[in-house]
């Protein structure tokens, strides 16, 4: 079992606009926070594994003893110090991927928020294995923007389906269950949170897109503007000022291997 996605797509979160964009992404809601904060045992140390620019370190700190946030994008940390919160004496910001990152275990926990995805299982599932304490889980977290069916939405995921260079998404779902079917995770509970209903302007909808590794400026090129263009087009179109969404998140935890 190979990465999710191709791996030169990841190239595109050390692009410090990528990384800018991060900031219009929906923040997890203060239920997947209780959900691990009920996870995390002795050490209560944790390993924020692919942590981005820091939507899950930050709110782990505050009630973990100690985060190491790994993350291989130089990026991706100098946006995360720049949020409040990030210099908590508790958050370790680590460069480096999670296959080769030095790590300080052992953990009461590990977590990957929108990342495992991008990592070799065969590598990271055996080093987080290793890395946690006795009774120490895997916690991933997943988190969607769900939209309603509006004539709108269908000429949109066409207009991304056009321009992606992803031929086909790969659910948190799909992909979990890809990894209990080759072994390297045995689950042992889920839960979701309940959905949180949003609204983003116009803009900041596309500025979010644009810190996808599929529709970014840095992966889209030459036709970054004219997938703008088109999209503008499409929401002129329907009349629209902002776009709402719910966002559904959840966690599934259990034993890497």
């Amino acid at each position: 079992m190979s990465p999710a996605y191709p791996r030169e797509l990841g190239r595109a979160f050390e692009d410090q606009e990528v990384a800018r964009n991060y900031r219009f992404r929906q923040p997890y809601p203060p239920e997947i926070f209780e959900i691990l904060e009920g996870l995390l045992v002795e050490p209560r140390t944790v390993l924020d594994a692919g942590s981005g620019t820091g939507a899950l370190t930050i709110g782990l700190a505050r009630f973990a003893e100690r985060v190491d946030a790994v993350d291989p994008s130089a990026a991706m940390l100098r946006e995360a110090r720049l949020r409040p919160g990030a210099d908590n004496a508790r958050i370790h910001w680590i460069l480096g991927t999670a296959e080769t990152a030095p790590l300080n275990p052992p953990y009461g926990l590990v977590t990957t928020g929108a990342s495992l995805h991008w990592m070799d299982p065969k590598i990271v599932m055996p080093r987080f294995r290793d890395a946690l304490a006795s009774r120490g889980r895997l916690a991933i977290v997943d988190m969607d923007s769900v939209y309603a069916e509006h004539k709108w939405r269908g000429e949109f995921l066409n207009l991304i389906r056009a321009f992606s260079p992803i031929a086909r998404h790969v659910s948190t779902v799909d992909f979990v269950k890809a990894l209990e079917t080759s072994g390297h995770f045995v689950r042992e509970g889920q839960r979701g949170a309940a959905p949180v209903a949003v609204e983003q302007s116009l803009d900041d909808y596309l500025a979010m897109l644009a810190s996808t590794s599929s529709l970014s400026r840095t992966t889209l090129g030459p036709r970054a503007d004219d997938f703008e263009r088109q999209a503008r087009a499409i929401f002129a179109r329907h009349g629209l000022t902002s776009v709402r969404a719910e966002v559904v998140s959840g966690v599934v935890w259990g034993q890497p291997g």
